[in-house]
């Protein structure tokens, strides 16, 4: 069937395999590029946030602290509010109330909490071991749990305050509301320039798809008109230079076998058409003589 299609058609078909081609291999590179680029844009935005966060907790070290500090021994129960992770989980908890951020997730895991609700867990205590065994400031990627696939971002927590060890060097140093609160089996024995946990974000890794399939679609669309284009002018190119000229030299060829020897080939052109045109105008002389002294004869 390929055999019997005209030369407009087989080069069509031609050009529609390229395009389908570029288009596939295009896609393919573009998702995973889009992928890693969704990625990043979604990891410096939980960058920012962890950073807010850590200018939360600065903020409870260097201000709130002091001032309440004193009233940890005489309350009976403890006031989380000096508590640096405290501060930046409710005000993280706030803006979770915001849709655009309803699916965030903060936690600072830790080995060994003083409150329960922050005991890391399996896969957290790797992230964490990780910190301690390596010096890296971040680390990121995604994660499965009951809940869906997350894509999440890590840095290490650090103590680097000395303020931060009497809550958690020795239960005979911590605040009586602290032990009254949470028992003086947790949370104790931390050192000074230890890493104790991670601050962790999480986003579910639909956001990181979709933001990757959007932006996929809008390039892809667009460079699919872009190749539309180019083979629409490429086709009317081949047309006008290649096909055409062909389809009269072929007109022209079948007359001239016909015996019709005013038949001319023009040559307008000096590339491989025009010299295929010259070469059947020198065939049509060489026949017509060939002809005349056959009439001689």
């Amino acid at each position: 069937m390929y055999k019997n299609l005209k030369l407009s058609a087989k080069l069509n078909i031609i050009l529609a395999i390229i395009l389908i081609f570029l288009i596939g291999t295009i896609g393919f590179i573009l998702s995973k590029v889009l992928q890693s680029y969704a990625e990043q844009v979604v990891a410096e935005r939980a960058s920012i946030l962890i950073e807010t966060m850590n200018s939360i907790r600065n903020y409870t070290s260097t201000q709130i602290n002091p001032e309440l500090s004193s009233r940890l021994e005489t309350e009976q129960i403890f006031l989380s509010q000096t508590v640096p992770a405290y501060s930046a989980r409710e005000v993280f908890e706030h803006l979770r109330t915001n849709d655009k951020y309803s699916q965030f997730f903060y936690k600072e895991a830790t080995l060994n909490p003083t409150n329960i609700r922050d005991k890391a867990d399996e896969f957290e205590t790797k992230i964490i071991k990780s910190f301690q065994e390596q010096s890296r400031e971040q680390t990121q990627g995604f994660r499965s749990i009951p809940g869906g696939d997350f894509f999440y971002i890590a840095r290490p927590l650090k103590i680097e305050k000395e303020s931060c060890l009497r809550c958690h060097g020795s239960p005979q140093q911590a605040p009586k509301s602290l032990i009254t609160t949470y028992g003086n089996s947790n949370g104790f024995g931390w050192q000074l320039n230890e890493i104790v946990g991670a601050q962790i974000i999480s986003v579910p890794a639909s956001k990181v798809f979709e933001a990757a399939r959007q932006l996929g679609f809008l390039v892809i669309g667009r460079i699919f008109i872009l190749l539309v284009i180019t083979s629409f002018l490429l086709n009317l190119f081949l047309k006008f230079t290649v096909t055409e000229p062909i389809k009269k030299m072929s007109y022209l060829s079948k007359q001239l076998s016909m015996g019709d020897m005013d038949t001319e080939f023009e040559q307008n052109t000096n590339d491989e058409i025009g010299i295929l045109a010259a070469s059947l105008n020198r065939l049509k002389v060489s026949m017509k003589m060939a002809m005349e002294m056959l009439d001689k004869k």
